[in-house]
């Protein structure tokens, strides 16, 4: 079974932590895909920057500025340091954008409405599992390749977009049928951030909104899990939301519908 591995951005910025990451997935059997993001470091570098970074229910909100600084920050630092260290672990990797191969090909976002008021979110792009480049990942993965794909996409009109990690990992999982192992710094869903032993063996649809409204779920969460509900509905065979550093034990919390 094909997985899709998804990192984020605090097991990015800690250097001790990505590298026991890199040499567990190197060591993981079978076909498998790499998304990651990298929020952090380019939070980091807007403000280095004199910018501020904006978010809205977890999501960074992109402007022209925000959009050459998360491309900096994903398609080149992260992306290239996470295939070097894969390399030097023995994994295969290759590293793509989303206009490399037109691997993701997707759509500028229209505003949305959030608690009653319009929000433009500037250059982020929509992914669904339409939007992924199915036959050229499965001739990748074919040849005993291993793709790493940053969150910077394109609409094929010459123009970049910045698209949510757990967004494009879902859509990748669902378009392959795989499973969907989102991957952070906590052992799971937890109901309450500050108990690390708080977490939660399995969350569906009615549990989360149990959980979102009582503020057990919030921030970055919201989207992890928004978009593990829409992997399955698409098709995706497993999700589950885990340590980085319980990636080969493959325990975590279990997504269902």
């Amino acid at each position: 079974m094909t997985k899709v591995i998804k990192i984020g951005g605090n097991v990015l910025d800690n250097e001790a932590a990505l590298r026991r990451f890199c040499t567990a997935f190197a060591a993981l059997e079978g076909p498998r895909v790499l998304v990651h993001g990298g929020g952090v470091l380019a939070s980091r570098l807007q403000e280095s920057l004199g910018q501020q970074p904006v978010k809205i229910q977890g999501r960074r909100v992109t402007d022209p500025e925000t959009l050459r600084v998360v491309t900096m920050v994903y398609a080149g630092w992260c992306n290239k340091q996470l295939v070097s260290l894969l390399q030097a672990a023995g994994c295969p990797a290759v590293g793509l954008s989303g206009c490399d191969g037109n691997v993701i090909c997707a759509r500028k976002r229209p505003p949305l409405e959030v608690d009653g008021e319009p929000v433009d979110f500037g250059a982020v792009g929509d992914v669904v599992k339409e939007s992924v480049n199915r036959s050229f990942l499965e001739m990748l993965l074919g040849q005993g390749l291993v793709p790493v794909l940053s969150p910077i996409n394109h609409d094929g009109e010459g123009n970049l977009l910045n698209t949510n990690a757990d967004t494009l990992s879902a859509a990748v999982a669902a378009a392959l049928g795989a499973e969907l192992w989102t991957c952070f710094e906590k052992d799971g869903v937890l109901l309450d951030i500050n108990d690390p032993d708080s977490v939660v063996g399995s969350i569906g649809p009615e549990d989360y909104a149990r959980l979102k409204a009582s503020g057990a779920i919030a921030d970055g969460m919201i989207p992890k899990l928004e978009n593990a509900f829409k992997a399955l509905r698409g098709g995706a065979a497993k999700v589950l939301i885990l340590n980085a550093d319980n990636l080969l034990k493959g325990r975590g919390t279990e997504v269902s519908l």
